[in-house]
């Protein structure tokens, strides 16, 4: 292999596909963690290693290694599971995680605070409903977004189902995930990979299908996308859509956020083609040396989207058709009761950052093992961390509403709150450089009292933070945005437009708590004075000059 790829890489030629010697890092009872290469080749197997970042200094003056523990993220294509796994995944919580689940932005759930002890008996538990957690991580296709759309039931059946079609014709094929977690039977001379080969990707890779009106899945940030196409007869095909990303790097310009390219329709039938065609591309020419440069919008930028598009069709033997015009409306959630087109109901509950957990005032996990109890449909994670209780019929409402309403998972909150989503950040994740999930509760509420002191109760702005910049929670595509800079510092990012279509930019850098609150309160006091008839509060940062619209994220994503 070429000596100048990056270390990752030589780590996933030689392991064996995705082998390495997991078996005995799992099985060295001197650490809770993993062997440095082996903990590369575990978020392929769906969990990341980490430690206590509260406890690091305190552990370093008595000699102790850092607090291991291991984040483990399940694969759940559009983010719906049945009321018998939703079970098993709070029993599991309880007993062999953290306490909470975490529903995430790429629509699964994850657990935090699994001791090293306890991964494969975790691991198997949640096989044992038909969960896995393979590709919940790693340099392959991640968990497959699909917009819940409880309004249009029987389109979202279908779209649904080719959801979850490509996140099976993307998983990897090797035993080894089967052989190590599961007991399976090594079948030796019996792996290949056809579609990532012996390297897999040069990194991780994201894929989003979308049903206009709604953009939930934030549709153009995902590397590849497929956005629905319906008319009268219904699903008539998809626009393909590839290049996006959030990812970057604090002070470098080569880095930067990138919304998806258009690369034409296509019929129902083609989409496995042309998403292992995409993923092939991507595999032979994406960057293997350099991984702040390996995704698929830094292959598209260097190839050139018409060379790109060329290339997609002839290994896919499909051919693009004009891409049909769409309109999305929103990149939010709907909240509340609505009915479905079979006449279920559907109930939306907002998950304040998507940590389900036990609180004095608001028991959320309990709640919501009581509705698994009496629930006959499903639950739909949502990519903005919330929960969607679904396909409720008539005669269940009232009492899954009282259920939910007891426990906390039914209260008021402003338009803006329910608009607010955060990553995790602190104290676990390893490239946080900032607070955020535990952060942005307290700041909403001051945030809140500036927007009703200037008349704005019910303003419906996009706020997202993230502890560091590689994007989370999406906080590019924010009318808000808030990026982690360093301890208890943000780069408040301004102009999304709500929708998901525009990318923000930076507008002021660096600030403290005090310092975001100080600039939102001039802002919201220019907006309350100055804003047009139905003008959103990210049209109007660009209307008025505050920062110009980011046309070409090459010409440097922080000028």
């Amino acid at each position: 292999m070429d000596s100048k790829v990056h270390a990752n890489e030589i780590i996933k030629a030689g392991s064996n596909y995705l082998r390495g010697t997991l078996r005995e890092s799992m099985a060295d009872e001197l650490t809770g963690a993993l062997d440095p290469a082996d903990a590369q080749l575990s978020k392929f197997h769906g969990f990341y290693e980490q430690d206590d970042r509260d406890l690091r200094q305190e552990r370093q003056q008595k000699l102790l290694e850092p607090y291991y523990s291991f984040m483990l993220r399940a694969r759940l294509p559009g983010g719906i599971c049945t009321p018998r796994q939703w079970l098993t995944i709070d029993s599991v919580a309880r007993r062999l995680g953290n306490g909470s689940i975490r529903l995430t932005t790429r629509q699964t759930f994850q657990y935090h605070g699994i001791l090293k002890r306890n991964l494969k008996h975790l691991i198997q538990e949640i096989n044992s409903v038909m969960i896995d957690s393979i590709g919940g991580c790693g340099d392959v296709n991640r968990n497959v977004l699909c917009n819940p759309n409880p309004v249009q039931s029987k389109l979202h059946a279908e779209v649904s189902q080719w959801a979850r079609s490509i996140s099976e014709a993307l998983l990897p094929k090797t035993r080894a995930y089967h052989e190590i977690w599961l007991d399976g039977e090594r079948v030796e001379g019996g792996d290949s990979e056809p579609l990532y080969g012996e390297t897999y990707l040069p990194r991780k890779f994201k894929t989003a299908v979308a049903i206009p009106p709604s953009n939930d899945v934030d549709v153009y940030t995902n590397d590849l996308g497929f956005v629905a196409i319906a008319e009268r007869a219904g699903l008539v095909g998809f626009n393909v859509l590839a290049g996006g990303g959030m990812g970057t790097t604090h002070g470098d310009i080569s880095t930067y956020p990138r919304l998806a390219d258009e690369l034409g329709l296509i019929a129902p039938e083609q989409v496995i083609a042309v998403a292992q065609a995409v993923v092939a591309v991507q595999r032979d020419h994406g960057n293997r040396c350099s991984r702040r440069h390996a995704r698929l919008k830094y292959t598209v930028e260097s190839m050139g989207i018409e060379s790109f598009r060329r290339e997609v069709e002839r290994r896919s033997d499909v051919t693009f058709q004009p891409p049909r015009p769409v309109s999305f409306q929103h990149q939010g959630d709907r909240y509340g009761w609505v009915e479905g087109g079979d006449g279920n109901w559907h109930l939306t509950l907002y998950i304040e950052n998507g940590r389900v957990t036990d609180v004095p005032d608001a028991q959320l996990m309990t709640g919501m093992r009581k509705i698994a109890r009496l629930h006959q449909g499903d639950f739909r994670i949502t990519p903005n961390q919330n929960l969607v209780v679904a396909g409720v019929p008539e005669k269940h409402k009232e009492r899954i509403e009282a259920l939910a309403r007891h426990h906390g998972l039914l209260r008021s909150r402003s338009r803006l709150r329910l608009n607010s989503i955060a990553c995790v950040a602190l104290p676990t994740c390893p490239q946080a450089m900032a607070e955020a999930e535990r952060c942005l509760p307290e700041l909403m509420t001051e945030i809140e009292q500036l927007a009703a002191s200037h008349g704005l109760p019910d303003l419906t702005t996009v706020i997202r933070m993230t502890g560091c910049p590689n994007g989370c929670a999406r906080p590019y595509v924010a009318e808000i945005g808030l990026v982690g800079k360093g301890p208890g510092s943000y780069n408040l990012m301004l102009g999304g437009d709500g929708r998901g279509l525009r990318l923000n930019r930076l507008y002021r850098e660096n600030l403290k708590q005090a310092g975001i609150l100080q600039e939102l309160d001039r802002l919201f006091k220019r907006y309350a004075g100055e804003r047009l008839d139905r003008e959103s509060f990210g049209d109007f940062t660009l209307r008025v000059g505050l920062l110009p619209a980011v046309l070409d994220s090459r010409e440097g994503f922080y000028d």
